[in-house]
């Protein structure tokens, strides 16, 4: 096997006729395990995966608590999905009509999975979600994932994805396209379903990552083979556009906000200090803000999360005791915040509610006592 990686072609037997190959199957599943892509079996003729035993049938659990993965059997779908030989071996070895399906997010794959099912589309903020699309777009003729994908690479300026020939596309039976891409930055980005009325990229395209299967290209079910449109077999990285798409989209796992947590004894007087009980409230602002404004010397780190937290902890006290208007802290905060770390609003402005609230619950008065 080179090093570029292979996957057999489909020859010109009708799926159904075909006979399972010991050999096509459990070499396919071993070129996915050396690229670091766990399998795990699909059913015979189908994309879904091989069944649970009996016992998991019967008994609902968390595939964590299950003994038959530790046991090295292929319950539970993606959670079974390997990369030791043996158990592979054994796997395809005994049962060579089973399909592949490779694990995205142990693969650190993320597929985009565009479908072809010609429908009427749904209400237009589900059909590219966030993006208004008025009443005056004609939005005739647009039935598929690759129309709804198309028009969301346009807006960016960008390529569709189902045109990117720099990255391994897989033909589907159905007529639709997976477009296979690495996730770069060890970024955990969450799987979504197109009609989904929550986290969706665009409608009729599914996003394959964390918590989701692909199907192997070379795999074939009673429909068809998945076969690969052209002779790249390398997914390419993908592409910062889109990974800004499926972030604006909430494909990523919400950051882990700090809890709320007072100003040490020292700063705190500081902050008295700076303002008095008749003194300037700008005063009191920049030595409320000037930690937070230090972290935007440093790209990343710099404790921003844990100084944005205190800084607004302590204007919510400065609000609660009557010395600063609530109007000015919020800006002055947003605005040092974006400042520091650009790009970053969201997660920012849930900082500081949390710790703008939890501050208020501790009126800061000039005696330098917390009420």
């Amino acid at each position: 096997m080179s090093a570029e990686l292979q996957f057999l072609r489909s020859d010109s037997q009708p799926p159904a006729l075909r006979k399972p190959s010991v050999a096509a199957s459990l070499a396919t599943a071993m070129e996915c395990a050396r690229r670091g892509w766990p399998v795990h079996p699909l059913a015979a003729g189908r994309k879904t995966p091989a069944a649970n035993c009996t016992t998991c049938r019967d008994n609902a659990h968390p595939p964590t608590d299950c003994p038959c993965l530790r046991a090295g059997r292929w319950c539970h779908s993606f959670h079974a999905a390997t990369l030791n030989g043996d158990r592979i071996h054994q796997w395809w070895g005994q049962h060579p009509e089973f399909g592949i399906g490779v694990s995205c997010g142990p693969a650190g794959l993320v597929v985009i999975d565009i479908d072809a099912h010609g429908a009427e589309p749904p209400v237009r903020d589900r059909i590219l979600p966030g993006i208004p699309i008025g009443d005056q777009v004609d939005l005739t003729g647009l039935a598929t994932g690759f129309h709804t994908l198309a028009v969301l690479a346009a807006l960016r300026g960008q390529r569709s994805p189902a045109d990117d020939t720099t990255t391994l596309r897989v033909r589907t039976p159905s007529g639709g396209l997976h477009v296979w891409y690495r996730a770069t930055g060890n970024r955990p980005w969450k799987s979504s379903a197109g009609s989904s009325p929550g986290r969706a990229l665009a409608w009729q395209v599914d996003i394959r990552a964390h918590g989701s299967y692909i199907i192997a290209p070379g795999t074939t079910t009673q429909h068809g083979t998945y076969a690969p449109v052209d002779d790249v077999r390398e997914p390419a990285a993908l592409p910062l556009w889109l990974a800004q798409e499926l972030a604006r989209t909430g494909h990523l796992p919400a950051p882990a906000i700090p809890a709320p947590r007072p100003v040490p004894p020292r700063a705190r007087q500081a902050v008295l200090a700076a303002g008095g009980a008749h003194g300037s409230a700008e005063r009191a602002l920049a030595a409320v803000l000037a930690p937070v404004e230090a972290c935007g010397q440093v790209s990343e780190g710099a404790g921003f999360s844990d100084a944005l937290n205190r800084a607004a902890f302590t204007l919510g006290g400065l609000i609660a005791a009557g010395r600063l208007a609530e109007q000015d802290a919020v800006q002055a905060l947003k605005e040092v915040a974006a400042a520091a770390r650009p790009g970053q609003d969201l997660r920012s402005e849930q900082i500081i509610r949390s710790g703008l609230a939890a501050g208020r619950q501790k009126p800061l008065h000039a005696t330098g006592r917390r009420s």
